[in-house]
């Protein structure tokens, strides 16, 4: 039991390590990170599960989801707008055909996002 632990609490760690690394770089998300972890941390150290939900900043999206499964309009947009940029920046970039993939991630990632609860 106590390997599971540790691993729980490994995979929380490295999940909060992505995302303070999104937390700087734009087209890097946050918290979804912070979600991972927080699931991570649920199963392995309970306790740092409830730091990142008490947490100033990121406590409170990482609330509304846990409650409701809410994300807030704010974000919707953010999200969409920093899709949009990559796929265009992978038009620019790579061109035909693999302007593809992040329209389907766009339109896939973007439309499940788009029709969560606010």
């Amino acid at each position: 039991m106590l390997p599971a632990r540790l691993a729980w609490q490994g995979a929380g760690l490295t999940c909060v390590a992505l995302g303070a690394i999104g937390a700087v770089l734009p087209i890097m998300p946050t918290v979804p990170f912070l979600l991972l972890a927080a699931l991570c941390f649920a199963r392995g150290r309970p306790e740092w599960a409830e730091k990142l939900y008490a947490h100033p900043k990121w406590g409170p999206s990482l609330r509304e989801w846990r409650d409701r499964r809410a994300i807030p309009r704010r974000a919707k947009i953010s999200a969409l707008l920093a899709m949009s940029a990559g796929a265009v920046f992978t038009q620019l970039t790579l061109g035909w055909p693999w302007v593809l993939i992040s329209l389907a991630v766009l339109g896939g990632a973007g439309s499940w996002i788009w029709t969560r609860n606010e």
